[in-house]
């Protein structure tokens, strides 16, 4: 039964998918939910694939393909981690006051930072992907790596990462997942990385660098985020998300 919820705790969070509703919530479900958060995202992967069919079935280019695959992930987890991003960067810029940096993220309008933050990391994405629908292979592997980018759950949500807030959508996953689970989890992604960029043929090793990467870039993330915040938020955790996705696909592409 704990599975089963937070399997559908996980798809119907991090996804539009229709799914049931977890039978009930607990700290368990919600570390459950996002250990399963790589696996639960793979349909949406799935279109990432499709988009390289597209090019090599079509006379799409590669550019548009690419454009479209970005949307239709942002579409299908409802752009939930894209306004994560822009109200990371917006309380990241506003002030150094805690309590005001917390109430413009909770405020749900987008500043400049923001809006520069999600357009920034929409273009590292789109022209890393771009290079890789090229080849079928190369459209697998960027598949692979969106489910990799939802790892970065995990990060932010480990044990010992205090909540910024007592309320809101990701106070009941701050600090659910114990570190030594974090870290079989990103081993697991990094061979995963490794064996399939192998396969698409790329050295070995850049899928495990691509995993390293994102995972210092996941750490610095939640310390800038934990120093000025006092912990972690939804938009944190959805920010992680974009910013791991666009660090594997820049690496591998590279």
């Amino acid at each position: 039964m704990r599975v089963r919820d937070g399997w559908r705790l996980s798809v119907g969070t991090l996804t539009a998918l229709p799914v049931a509703p977890p039978a009930e919530v607990t700290r368990g479900t919600a570390r459950l939910a996002v250990l399963l958060a790589p696996v639960a995202v793979a349909p949406l992967a799935l279109l990432v694939v499709a988009a390289g069919l597209l090019v090599r079935e079509t006379a799409v280019p590669v550019l548009p393909a690419a454009v479209l695959a970005v949307g239709v992930l942002a579409l299908g987890t409802r752009a939930l981690h894209w306004d994560g991003l822009s109200d990371v960067a917006d309380g990241l810029t506003a002030s150094y006051d805690r309590e005001r940096s917390l109430a413009v993220m909770k405020s749900g309008t987008s500043g400049p930072a923001g809006t520069v933050a999600v357009l920034v990391v929409v273009l590292l994405q789109v022209t890393a992907l771009a290079t890789l629908l090229g080849e079928l292979r190369g459209a697998v592997l960027a598949a692979a790596l969106v489910c990799l980018s939802r790892g970065a759950l995990a990060v932010v949500c480990s044990s010992g990462v205090p909540p910024a807030r007592t309320d809101g959508l990701g106070v009941g996953f701050t600090g659910s997942v114990p570190v030594a689970a974090t870290a079989v989890l990103w081993l697991g992604l990094a061979a995963v990385a490794s064996a399939v960029g192998a396969w698409a043929g790329l050295p070995w090793w850049r899928g495990a660098l691509a995993a390293a990467v994102t995972l210092l870039a996941l750490l610095w993330l939640v310390r800038r985020t934990t120093a000025r915040f006092g912990g972690v938020t939804g938009d944190v955790m959805g920010a992680a998300v974009e910013v791991a996705l666009a660090t594997a696909l820049l690496v591998c592409a590279g």
